[in-house]
């Protein structure tokens, strides 16, 4: 794929040129069952693919002139920085990670001043968990998120987090519920994407 061909191309077929979008019989983490599978680490381990994609999570985010972009660790670390990057001026970025009581928090010693604009940003939508957390977290920093954007929004029932949702593109994966998989009763193994377990 050519520069310009990048600039154009969807989403899905930046996965798909990155080898991200997987077929065969994966475990999703809800615990259903799916014949494809978008590894977002697949597209995100190339830097052509990682810049164009936050090119356009600036461009969706820009019109909310945001001060701070903030993503979820893990996949929405490298979004947030170079979102920000192209960005440009004085746009900081920073992450939510896990705490042991739940949900996420903004640690790091990473100060939210009262006005800050705080733009979201994340990879793959499903049932929107990991934003609603990022969301909370920036929230009980002092201020209200203004706007989020996702690589791609694969979710089922809409996602409400109660301020814009951008996203770059849908991709519509069909699963399963466990006793019900077709992949299951033709016999097809089953992997389980992000571990080494095969």
């Amino acid at each position: 794929m050519t520069d310009a061909s990048l600039r154009e191309a969807t989403v899905e077929s930046l996965f798909a040129d990155a080898g991200a979008l997987l077929d065969g019989h994966f475990l999703l983490k809800s615990g259903r069952h799916a014949g494809r599978y978008l590894e977002k680490f697949l597209v995100l381990q190339h830097p052509r693919y990682g810049v164009e994609i936050c090119r356009r999570l600036a461009e969706a985010l820009a019109p909310h002139a945001p001060t701070l972009v903030v993503g979820p660790t893990t996949g929405g670390v490298l979004l947030s920085f170079e979102t920000a990057r192209q960005l440009s001026g004085s746009v900081r970025a920073a992450f939510a990670e896990p705490v042991p009581a739940g949900g996420r928090a903004l640690r790091r010693s990473w100060g939210v001043g009262p006005h800050e604009r705080v733009a979201l940003v994340d990879d793959i939508l499903t049932t929107g968990a990991s934003l609603v957390e990022t969301a909370d977290a920036v929230r009980a920093a002092g201020v209200e998120p203004v706007a989020a954007a996702v690589m791609v929004d694969r979710s089922v029932e809409p996602v409400e987090l109660g301020l814009p949702l951008h996203s770059l593109g849908r991709i519509e994966i069909p699963s399963w519920e466990a006793d019900a998989c077709e992949l299951c009763a033709a016999g097809v193994p089953l992997h389980r994407p992000g571990t080494s377990a095969r």
